[in-house]
């Protein structure tokens, strides 16, 4: 089992940037891909970004953040960075880290953190 946790999250203004880590207990080099997901109230969870972190791997972003927001990893630590720039209202929701390991169905999930952009 990977656990995931998350860290960052919290109250910003619209324009603002916000950076939400997460630590993973296995090595990257273990695992097929980590992605972060979100989801607003009364709304369908939707994919904020997907990184294959094998060779040759590639990062998929959703359309509303695309050009916005940019994923990292430090393999060294064991985690993988969302970075959103030039956030808007409607980025406010629940985000959730994702870990898959190599070789395996399950997808393990953080506990979510909030992200508010309001002034």
């Amino acid at each position: 089992q990977v656990q995931v946790v998350q860290s960052g999250g919290g109250l910003v203004q619209p324009g603002g940037s916000l950076n939400l880590s997460c630590v993973v207990s296995e090595s990257l080099i273990n695992l097929y891909s980590m992605g972060w997901y979100r989801q607003a109230p009364g709304k369908e969870r939707e994919l904020v970004a997907r990184m294959i972190l094998d060779v040759g791997g590639v990062t998929t972003y959703g359309a509303s953040v695309e050009g916005r927001f940019t994923v990292s990893r430090d393999n060294a630590k064991n985690t993988a960075t969302l970075q959103m720039n030039s956030l808007k209202a409607e980025d406010t929701a629940v985000y959730y880290c994702t870990a898959k390991p190599k070789g395996l169905s399950a997808t393990y999930w953080g506990r979510g953190t909030q992200v508010t952009v309001s002034s």
